[in-house]
């Protein structure tokens, strides 16, 4: 399974909530690119990931998914589509997307502006200057992202609010939907 929402929306918040209330791993796909990326020299840090060419992305996708596709009860924590200098890049390309055996899509969203504040208030990363009107694009686009991946995986989609000051209903709604 997957769960994805733009940089600032929460995602780590929640699924540190999830890992305690269930038995899956949480593997950060773009922290497992990025300490790929770092042993052969490419990157200084993981913001850098986002403006290595293309091709060198893809191979990257191409090496962690190969790796988590190895792996048992895990939920991948990633993004539904990296915006890069060039234009939306898909976070799960047809060649990862095979690797992960993906059986249902969690796209966590929020306010925009809310999103932006937190963003703005987070010193430990060096993010693009996006808008509100930037954060809500990059919502719908991975909505998008999410039905055209579905398709092609037959995996469900479910789109989980998360409110300011509540990751426990966020998470909560995500264990309900993660047990038989």
């Amino acid at each position: 399974m997957v769960i994805t929402g733009v940089a600032g929306v929460g995602k780590s918040t929640v699924l540190q909530i999830v890992k305690t209330k269930t038995n899956y791993e949480i593997i950060n796909f773009g922290t497992l690119m990025f300490e790929m990326a770092q042993a052969v020299g490419l990157v200084k840090d993981r913001d850098e990931l986002r403006k290595l060419p293309v091709d060198t992305q893809i191979n990257l996708q191409k090496k962690a998914s190969a790796a988590i596709g190895k792996m048992d009860n895990v939920i991948v924590d990633t993004h539904m589509t990296i915006k890069t200098p060039k234009g939306y890049m898909p976070g799960l390309p047809e060649w990862v997307l095979r690797e992960l055996k993906v059986s249902s899509y969690f796209l966590i969203e929020a306010d925009p502006a809310l999103i932006l504040k937190r963003r703005n208030s987070d010193p430990s990363r060096r993010r693009d200057e996006d808008t509100i009107d930037d954060i809500i694009e990059h919502q719908q686009i991975n909505r998008s992202y999410a039905a055209a991946n579905s398709i092609y995986t037959a995996a469900t989609i479910k789109f989980i609010e998360n409110v300011e000051g509540k990751p426990d209903i966020a998470a909560q709604n995500i264990v309900k939907r993660l047990m038989p």
